[in-house]
């Protein structure tokens, strides 16, 4: 089975700062059909004006994860982080038992765009904790990159979940494939450009679930540089 949620189709919060358009139900954002997907909770289109940004704010028993496509974010944290994200790189933050942060646009010229992801951890109340990796082209071009699991693996980012996230950046017609087995469930969520997963065409904005099948997904880039991300997850 799948379900495919076009771009035009998301929740949208709008200000004067801020153009965040929601994948799935968040805040005031309410849709019956689009509540999550597996453990994936939330993922949120961003935008931010130079010199704006989400001041200081509490989480707890949350995985979440920020992938800046455009522009730069700083973070800090009560744990003392204080960095840039550029693209390339990926942020996570497990809030564990409770955490305060604050996401930034640095730059007075430019908007930061960028992906946050928050997905449901395996266990609450665990100490919260920080990881930014940057991963080159010559590891996403053309090729699922893993980027974030559940194992201890110093190449890649630690969830605290049974998920594995891979990102890829392909080029106009390559093809990858990926193999989905009946008890697990894959979402792939386009970040920038265009791609062909199986017969759909999914531009970006666009996401995708597969679940209760197994069957080879076939990702083809229709577009000279297609960004998107791919969600193995549990299938129960």
């Amino acid at each position: 089975m799948y379900i495919l949620r076009l771009s035009n189709d998301r929740g949208q919060t709008l200000t004067d700062w801020l153009n965040s358009r929601h994948t799935f139900s968040f805040g005031t954002y309410f849709d019956p059909n689009f509540r999550g997907f597996s453990d994936l909770l939330v993922i949120n289109d961003d935008i931010v004006a130079p010199s704006q940004g989400f001041g200081m704010h509490p989480h707890d028993n949350m995985e979440i994860i920020s992938i800046v496509l455009s522009g730069m974010l700083e973070h800090r944290d009560s744990l003392g982080n204080d960095g840039v994200i550029k693209p390339g790189e990926i942020q996570k933050m497990s809030a564990g038992f409770g955490i305060t942060h604050s996401e930034y646009n640095p730059s007075t010229v430019d908007p930061v765009h960028f992906l946050q992801i928050w997905i449901v951890p395996e266990e609450k109340n665990l100490p919260p904790s920080y990881e930014q990796k940057k991963f080159g082209l010559n590891q996403t071009h053309n090729q699922l990159c893993l980027v974030a699991a559940n194992e201890e693996n110093e190449e890649i980012i630690r969830i605290h979940q049974d998920v594995r996230l891979y990102q890829s950046i392909l080029d106009c017609s390559r093809c990858l494939s990926y193999t989905l087995d009946k008890s697990r469930a894959v979402w792939i969520q386009v970040a920038q450009g265009s791609v062909m997963v199986n017969d759909n065409l999914l531009m970006a904005g666009d996401g995708l679930g597969i679940w209760d099948e197994e069957r080879q997904i076939t990702i083809q880039g229709a577009d000279d540089r297609s960004h998107f991300l791919l969600f193995d997850l549990s299938g129960n």
